[in-house]
């Protein structure tokens, strides 16, 4: 290796044991916490809202008055599909626990199916008499008692899965060369690409005393990604110049299923609780929508002033409802939902 190319390596190699000091030190001691270097980054921990998260808050004034116990079973990803080293699944397998935090946004009572392991192991020692709730002065006192009756039940429980998951529905790019036609000449490049995809889920709401679907939402939402770079390459005398930058970025696919989860238990929640017109979720399907999409440009409707019909059973039917599933005694919005069951 001749002196003039140990002196241009040098040169790369002392900035890149120059930048490695300056961005934190790695010890192969452990310092006084316990740590061979400190973590970098800063971002707070912060909630994880989507673009529903009011609306479901707001939802809470209605839920109080009148609550109806919802459970959620299994909602799991039914694509299939994996990473393509085989690390783990492309999707999220905890929509279930999103809908629970939906449900929990909105302040609907929820009762626990999705994992009772806990419970089972505790309901089989009490049963065994080898669990206590009075334990003093570390004396055994007497055991816990197994009460018929003391589980609440649900009125509804919702499961589901995440069924599509398109990649590359369609993709554009573009790039361009150009520069100086002499051999010395400034050379560049500049491109981009973008691309899309999509995630779909589809939600069931199940009477759990007759097992009827009362409802049933399907939604999907597209997702968005791009790259962009570029460069410059250019020789200057003896040596050489060679630059190039670039930016991508992809909206998270697992925000997405965040997003049409909660936007099902949003317009679920507002169908089951017959809030009027004017409620929270009156911007679902016009431009008012935090997630509006082309067809959805319509002015938000005004509350509608129907005539309710009284049934030979004085159950009052509300015809500007539209969900088909459920009748109610009152004209109170949030007044005490009856099944048809109960009155056919």
């Amino acid at each position: 290796m001749t002196s003039r190319a140990r002196r241009y390596l040098a040169l790369p190699l002392a900035a890149t044991v120059a930048a490695t000091a300056l961005t934190g030190c790695v010890s192969p001691s452990a310092d006084t916490v316990g740590r061979y270097t400190a973590p970098i980054g800063d971002a707070p921990v912060i909630a994880n809202e989507t673009p529903y998260s009011a609306a479901l808050r707001c939802f809470s004034s209605y839920t109080a008055r009148k609550p109806l116990r919802i459970a959620v079973g299994q909602i799991a990803d039914y694509t299939g599909k994996m990473e393509s080293d085989n690390s783990g699944k492309k999707l999220t397998q905890g929509a279930a626990l999103m809908a629970m935090s939906a449900l929990s946004k909105a302040g609907v009572p929820l009762v626990e199916r999705f994992d009772t392991s806990v419970a089972e192991m505790e309901l089989k020692y009490a049963n065994n008499k080898l669990i206590t709730d009075d334990k003093q002065n570390d004396a055994p006192g007497d055991y816990r008692k197994i009460l018929a009756g003391s589980i609440p039940g649900s009125d509804y429980y919702l499961v589901g899965g995440i069924t599509e998951l398109n990649f590359n529905i369609r993709s554009v790019g573009a790039q361009a060369d150009g520069g100086a036609g002499g051999t010395n000449g400034l050379t560049g490049t500049v491109g981009g690409t973008m691309y899309v995809m999509n995630v779909g889920l589809d939600l069931r709401l199940v009477n759990t005393d007759t097992l009827e679907v009362v409802d049933v939402i399907s939604y999907q939402k597209q997702i968005i990604g791009h790259q962009i770079q570029g460069g410059a390459f250019n020789f200057l005398g003896a040596t050489f110049f060679d630059a190039s930058v670039g930016e991508s970025a992809l909206e998270p696919v697992q925000l997405a299923v965040r997003s049409i989860t909660e936007r099902a238990v949003l317009e679920m929640i507002s169908r089951l609780y017959h809030t009027p017109g004017s409620n929270c979720a009156s911007g679902l399907g016009t431009a008012e929508d935090p997630l509006a999409g082309p067809g959805d440009r319509a002015p938000a409707s005004p509350v509608i002033q129907a005539t309710a019909t009284t049934t030979s059973e004085g159950v009052q039917h509300d015809p500007s409802r539209k969900d088909p599933y459920r009748w109610y005694g009152s004209s109170d919005p949030v007044a005490e939902p009856r099944l048809r069951s109960d009155v056919e």
